[in-house]
């Protein structure tokens, strides 16, 4: 899996396994990353994120683990351990809020279980601020500092709106990935999100990956809405 930006990954916000299984068969040959997230790891747990392994997928699974050092590093060690046919999950989310001992306790507890394994350590990526908060004066410094923390406890990378990527990519350089949720095509409802973007903002301000969910998920036809995305995407890194 490359770290090119502009890849879509569609968020599997729903109720139950099959709904999730549906969607992933309707969006094949067009989407390869799905958000398994609390709704869907709540009422399926670990099969949702095997069985869309096993559909030959990947999952950025988006949990937000925030707790003390000890308990993050039970459950990192536990999701890289969910395994199918020797893939694992590709992405997995920490709260930075937990601090720097908390997050470096994830990445060490990621590498070991992977190694055990023998499959590919997944990248742990910060909480930085939610893209349903306002805009307020002191976001940006915010997410600028809790995504230097990240880089220094060893994350791969954060989780942050557009609004605040083309700076997290001018001080923390190409390699950091930044996942941008709140991603809304032209016209759409912003919905609860608060400080959405487009696609093509989020490209041109670096996000590696777009996740969107309801814009696709909801949609009366959603392999349509995604061919419309990800035509927006094409357009903005041709």
């Amino acid at each position: 899996m490359n770290k090119d930006k502009g890849q879509l990954i569609v968020a599997l916000d729903v109720g139950t396994l099959d709904e999730a299984k549906k969607l992933v068969y309707t969006l094949d040959g067009l989407v390869d990353i799905f958000k398994v997230g609390s709704q869907l790891f709540a009422s399926s747990g670990p099969e949702a994120v095997r069985s869309i392994l096993r559909l030959g997928k990947k999952v950025f699974l988006d949990l937000k683990f925030h707790d003390i050092p000890h308990t993050v590093a039970s459950a990192v060690r536990a999701v890289t351990a969910i395994t199918e046919s020797g893939q694992g999950i590709l992405m997995c989310t920490l709260h930075t809020l937990g601090g720097l001992e908390m997050l470096r306790s994830g990445v060490v507890a990621a590498q070991a279980q992977a190694q055990i394994g023998r499959i590919a350590k997944p990248w742990l990526v910060g909480i930085t601020v939610l893209t349903s908060e306002e805009k307020e004066d002191n976001i940006t410094g915010l997410v600028l500092e809790r995504a230097l923390l990240a880089k220094q406890a060893g994350l791969a990378g954060v989780v942050a709106s557009s609004q605040e990527a083309a700076l997290i990519r001018r001080e923390l350089g190409d390699d950091f990935l930044i996942v941008t949720p709140g991603i809304r095509p032209s016209g759409t409802a912003p919905d609860d999100q608060r400080r959405i973007t487009t696609p093509q903002d989020a490209i041109k301000n670096g996000s590696n990956f777009l996740v969107v969910g309801r814009p696709i998920i909801q949609a009366k036809n959603p392999a349509v809405a995604a061919k419309q995305i990800l035509e927006e995407i094409k357009t903005a890194v041709s």
